[in-house]
């Protein structure tokens, strides 16, 4: 079974990260939440608590296949401002291990040198940040680029968190959910 951790940072958008716990969960991947800012208790940009697994800085990252980001503001700032959520991304890129990030997270991966030369999306209007990075914005809802995988926003979500069940977990269990979730 495929294990993932998802960085929940104070002001995030909780549907984004909910929505990717929500249906790699029900693929079969092993989802640990991780807070960052200190507290397990995480407050959303819309003020929805969310309790998370563990703290960010007390996980063995080695155990996981995968790394995600949620969007939000000033959730991103805030991933991005953290050391441990900073390394990770650059140690699972550098061992190929899936990094994704959606809406306006793909522009803390740039920050942290993850998608120079790759190719990415990120929410309308952010896409200089990717480019000052060595990025090549697509525009898209959705790319995958190797191990890399961004999303455009929270209309892409679902998309987004179903590539990330497909890699981790497989079509058959991608498409499963899909069916189950009645999503066309």
């Amino acid at each position: 079974m495929s294990k993932a951790v998802i960085f929940f940072a104070p002001g995030l958008e909780e549907c984004e990260g909910l929505l990717c716990v929500d249906i790699l969960r029900r693929a079969g991947v092993e989802v640990t939440i991780a807070a960052v800012g200190g507290e397990k208790i995480v407050k959303s940009a819309r003020q929805i608590s969310v309790v998370a697994d563990a703290l960010a800085e007390e996980l063995d990252y080695t155990v996981f296949d995968a790394c995600i980001l949620p969007g939000g503001i000033p959730g991103v700032p805030n991933l991005r401002a953290d050391a441990t959520v900073r390394r990770v991304c650059r140690d699972f890129a550098a061992e190929g291990k899936v990094v994704a990030a959606i809406c306006a997270a793909p522009t803390a991966l740039a920050a942290f040198g993850v998608l120079n030369g790759k190719k990415a999306t990120v929410y309308p209007g952010m896409d200089a940040d990717l480019t000052a990075a060595g990025a090549s914005y697509t525009g898209l809802p959705l790319t995958i680029d190797g191990s890399i995988v961004t999303g455009e926003a929270l209309g892409a979500a679902i998309p987004f968190a179903l590539a990330l069940a497909r890699i981790l977990a497989g079509a058959d269990a991608a498409n499963r959910v899909k069916s189950a979730i009645v999503y066309q």
